[in-house]
């Protein structure tokens, strides 16, 4: 990294002492270190404030060192740095859906926790106006991602698993997708059973390192599975609930995939091609090759039980907030992959049952 710049922005989070040891080794390659912690999930403030930080200070590369959502912000900010452009030209949904104008400052990204892929994908994810929404383009991609699994030991069991939960939806979602393809279901395939066996194991041993080395690969692999293929009614109502409520990505994702999971199954009388993709969704959760479709439903209850995701209710939400959540998610980009085409009722089903 010091080949990029002698000067460089850490975003991170928080908490000072995860990204300490980064900083100690980038200060001892003679980098001068400009820093900037998010707290939370980002939001435009919050990039147009660390943009601001990374041209005051003149850095020539971003280091991101923290969740999916320090990720996101660090990959942002490397992208508009050089650039005079606000962010609501790039953003999509709520702003102009621009295009980035040209290269960002390489960037290099550090995931601590196991969840969202994001070192692997050419958006970030930022919350605006209510909503949460992308800046997308490859300036986006970051030059380098360091995945090491030893970065997420000792991390808190809550985050451990709904970091967990989140990437692997990342994973069933791209495998039982409307464009799902060849290339995303051999990711899904070697991520899936390695997210099963290893998340209960690194809630119970959170020091364990082969646990956090599965967990580290499927949320990679998610991330590029993702980026291969849309996601779906999971991540279609996550986006909006995020965007109203103060609730954390892999909280809701948790609490959101079994009703999903539920209403996709008793809708696959109106795509029964996709009942192929959920038969494999089953063996990979089950480990039973003779597994049918609802077989899976068992493993992901108890996976979302182990997870222990509060209600949605727990963040502000209230059953006055579900036409305007479900019409948001209904528009939402990941519901387009989403295997079947759920109604207006089924979406309020599926947000009654995770209230």
């Amino acid at each position: 990294m010091a080949a990029w710049s002698d000067r460089t922005l850490l975003v991170r989070g928080s908490d000072p002492g995860r990204s300490a040891p980064f900083r100690s080794e980038l200060e001892a390659c003679g980098i001068r270190i400009a820093e900037f912690a998010l707290r939370g999930e980002p939001k435009v403030a919050d990039l147009e404030a660390a943009v601001a930080v990374a041209r005051s200070e003149r850095v020539g590369a971003v280091v991101a060192v923290g969740g999916g959502s320090v990720v996101d912000l660090g990959k942002a900010v490397a992208a508009l740095a050089p650039h005079g452009t606000d962010p609501l030209d790039h953003l999509e949904v709520v702003g102009r859906g621009m295009p980035l104008p040209g290269p960002g400052l390489p960037c290099a990204a550090l995931p601590t926790t196991a969840g969202t892929g994001s070192e692997a994908t050419r958006n970030a994810v930022i919350g605006a106006q209510g909503v949460k929404v992308s800046l997308r383009g490859p300036q986006l991609m970051p030059r380098l991602a360091v995945v090491d699994p030893s970065f997420a030991r000792g991390l808190p069991r809550e985050l451990t698993a709904w970091t967990g939960m989140d990437a692997l939806v990342q994973l069933l979602e791209p495998l039982v997708s409307r464009f799902a393809n060849p290339f995303v279901d051999g990711l899904c395939r070697e991520g899936i059973p390695r997210s099963v066996r290893s998340l209960p194991v690194a809630l119970e041993r959170p020091d364990d390192l082969e646990a956090r080395s599965d967990l580290s690969l499927a949320s990679l692999l998610s991330g590029l599975a993702l980026a291969n293929a849309r996601l779906g009614a999971v991540h279609g109502l996550a986006a909006p609930i995020g965007g109203a409520f103060p609730a954390p990505h892999g909280a809701v994702c948790a609490r959101l995939l079994l009703p999903v999971w539920k209403a996709n199954l008793s809708a696959l009388d109106r795509a029964p091609e996709a009942r192929a993709r959920f038969r494999e969704a089953a063996r990979l959760l089950t480990g039973n090759p003779r597994a049918e479709a609802e077989d899976g439903l068992g493993e992901v209850e108890r996976l979302s039980s182990m997870a222990d995701a509060p209600g949605l209710s727990r963040w502000g939400m209230t059953e006055s907030d579900i036409p305007a959540i479900r019409d948001a998610g209904l528009r939402a980009s990941s519901m387009k992959g989403n295997p079947v085409e759920l109604g207006a009722e089924e979406i309020d089903g599926i947000l009654h049952a995770a209230l």
